[in-house]
């Protein structure tokens, strides 16, 4: 196995390049090191000004999603051997504004996220002193696997509704809407259909199913949007069936 691996970083700062170039990086080839190692080396010991985010290193905060040769992945989840001999190109996520280097501006989908209310909704406050909101083991597997949503993003870098559609709702946020539809202490249904039910909700979704494959969580984000789309379509019937009724 070869000492060192290159890779080939976005470069990108406003205040200088008019547009994103690459910088080539030589990196040691270790067999435990991942892409973030690689990056982390280079912030480290070649070039401090180098800017990413990361956090956690474990695969739970989401915050080192970026391009590595062309797929959206977790940088602290990829290993350099498997992508050996090189160069490995490591480019900010796709689908959002750069805002330098390999940062990209998630502001929109943190303004689409609450739209959803990835929350548990009550239509009554059930009172501390009467205790826990108990769950069978079958109510918990309903939901469990939505759950498992880390936030990273990279369902909206590989989902090509997003791409070209900037409006879309994403797969992330449809994904958590349907965890708490489906958990057995929540009311927020009916307010969570009408976000959903518009076309820059599940209708915009073509079903390429690129966002489950990306997601590094299985929470399979594509299955969700295809089930919340029956929840809808047997919601709107119902409406006509009995109007005034709801979920």
């Amino acid at each position: 196995m070869a000492d060192s691996i290159t890779l080939r970083v976005t470069r990108y700062q406003p205040e200088v390049d008019d547009e994103p170039r690459a910088q080539d990086f030589d990196v040691p080839l270790r067999e435990n090191w991942v892409v973030l190692d690689g990056l982390n080396y280079i912030k480290d010991r070649l070039d401090g000004t180098l800017s990413y985010r990361w956090s956690c290193r474990m695969g739970i905060c989401g915050s080192c999603g970026m391009m590595v040769d062309g797929e959206p992945a977790l940088t602290c989840a990829t290993f350099l051997v498997d992508h050996a001999p090189g160069p490995i190109r490591v480019e900010p996520l796709a689908n959002f504004p750069v805002v330098r280097d390999l940062v990209v501006d998630i502001g929109d989908f943190l303004e689409k996220l609450p739209r959803v209310s990835p929350w548990i909704v009550r239509d009554d406050d059930i009172p501390v002193d009467e205790g826990e909101s108990l769950q069978t083991p079958e109510e918990l597997a309903d939901y469990k696997q939505y759950s498992m949503c880390i936030n990273c993003m990279l369902c909206y870098s590989a989902c090509p509704v997003y791409g070209l559609d900037p409006d879309f709702i994403g797969p992330a946020a449809i994904a958590l809407a349907q965890r708490y539809n489906l958990d057995s202490r929540d009311d927020g249904a009916a307010k969570r259909l009408d976000v959903l039910i518009h076309p820059d909700g599940v209708w915009g979704c073509t079903f390429v199913g690129e966002c489950t494959t990306a997601c590094p969580k299985d929470v399979d984000p594509a299955g969700a949007i295809q089930r919340y789309k029956l929840t809808a379509a047997m919601e709107t019937i119902k409406s006509y069936v009995s109007p005034g009724g709801g979920p």
